[in-house]
């Protein structure tokens, strides 16, 4: 009864550790990548800052409200005419309406940049869920490369067993020597470190690969399609530079550069705009005395208040800064001519970079090819020697010979394969695919 209540509380103990485990794929990994990304979440603030930015930037065509009001007290009441006039609580209040007709384009240019600034917020977008993306394949990837070596090693390390049980049998019946099982113990002991060298290595792989998928780096992950076959890319040859956001990026820099030479301008330009408002004052006193009919003086007191509109309109216009304006706008020149160096530079840079993508994946889809002949060759090589040691008709060293050759061929093509992955992924990125 104790045994069975012991087995029911580690089945409870481990059931937590199971459901812990996450299956994945690599379209999961990105998903929840781009999920948890932080430079995700701040190119999408900057895609909304650039939007507001352009709806504050449109604001400037529309009319200026603005209203005002101010008290006065003023000390001593001044005489006018035999009059007094009282300014101790006078107070004025208005309303002003400011449409502006003409900036010298600056308003329009401050919108197209605004526009171009949205382009390139979300082209920056783009971009880093590309990045994002390459990066949580490539992690995905590796992963299930380091997973598969693991599997490979014990494989190897079970082959080695096997040996050294037959190797024993043999011993003690006299067949071979002790140097014999001596060599297969220190051959499974090198085995054995690689085994946990490997087996550290997957699992620094997995919580990488946990970091950037966004979950604790305590969960287990298990691949979903670690024995898929290699997708290549469709139509290697076939792409177009300008699909890339980064390209994108360069032209929306080149745009803005050309507004801002005419934003620059426009500070050196006439202004023109149209002012209205309404204004209102009172509590203004006024004492003194009038004459009546008869010729007679009485004293009076009034209150003086009044309101009215008023209709303005302005123009302003530069007339000498020593030559400020044409060094500024040439300036501003320059450098849109450099934004445009930069962008015919920078493609032909982005092109060669495809073209090293490209070959690196013809490059790889070899290297493949040959690490898979190789693989069945050393498994055809490995299950010869391996009949040929069990009849004792080879030598102890070329049974181990073979075994290293499989180990070393079924790691390469480990390799092989998953660097083809990331060259592919490569491939995508840089060809404005992924």
């Amino acid at each position: 009864m104790t045994k069975f209540i012991n087995i029911i509380i580690a089945a409870m103990i481990a059931s937590p550790a199971a459901a812990a485990a996450i299956t994945v794929d690599a379209r999961k990994c990105v998903e929840m990548a781009l999920e948890s990304s932080a430079d995700m979440k701040v190119a999408v603030n900057s895609k909304e800052q650039a939007r507001l930015q352009k709806e504050v930037a449109f604001t400037a065509y529309l009319p200026d409200f603005a209203g005002s009001a101010m008290g006065i007290c003023r000390t001593p009441d001044q005489d006018m005419m035999g009059m007094t006039i009282s300014m101790k609580a006078m107070w004025l209040a208005g309303i002003n309406v400011t449409q502006p007709l003409y900036a010298g384009g600056k308003i329009v240019a401050a919108n197209k940049m605004a526009r171009i600034g949205v382009e390139a917020a979300s082209q920056q977008l783009r971009m880093t869920s590309a990045e994002v993306s390459a990066g949580a394949q490539n992690a995905y990837w590796s992963y299930v490369a380091v997973l598969a070596k693991v599997r490979m090693m014990k494989s190897y390390v079970a082959q080695i067993d096997t040996a050294y049980a037959q190797t024993r049998s043999a011993l003690e019946a006299g067949m071979v020597t002790r140097n014999d099982l001596q060599r297969i113990e220190a051959r499974r002991a090198q085995v054995l470190y690689q085994l946990g060298r490997t087996e550290s290595g997957a699992d620094l792989s997995r919580m990488n690969l946990c970091h950037i998928i966004g979950v604790d780096t305590s969960e287990e992950i298990v691949p979903a399609d670690a024995d898929a076959e290699v997708e290549l890319p469709e139509n290697l040859h076939d792409y177009n530079l300008f699909d890339r956001p980064e390209v994108a990026l360069l032209q929306c820099d080149a745009d803005a550069r050309h507004q801002q030479v005419k934003m620059t301008r426009a500070d050196f330009l006439p202004t023109l705009g149209l002012v209205a408002g309404w204004s209102a004052y009172g509590n203004i006193r006024v004492k003194g005395f009038q004459q009546d009919a008869e010729g007679n003086y009485h004293p009076f007191s009034s209150h003086v208040r009044g309101d009215g509109w008023s209709v303005m309109a302005s123009l302003s216009v530069p007339l000498w800064h020593w030559g400020e304006g044409c060094k500024k706008v040439r300036h501003a020149r320059l450098d849109a001519e450099n934004a445009r160096i930069a962008l015919d530079d920078n493609i032909k840079l982005m092109d060669l970079e495809v073209r090293q993508a490209i070959s690196n994946v013809d490059a790889g889809r070899s290297l493949l090819e040959s690490a898979r002949l190789a693989m069945t060759e050393a498994e055809t090589n490995l299950a010869n020697i391996t009949q040929s040691y069990e009849l004792g008709l080879c030598p102890l060293t070329d049974y181990l010979d073979a075994q290293s050759q499989w180990q070393t061929s079924a790691s390469d093509l480990i390799e092989a394969s998953t660097q083809l992955r990331i060259y592919c992924v490569d491939y995508l990125r840089v060809t404005g695919r992924l």
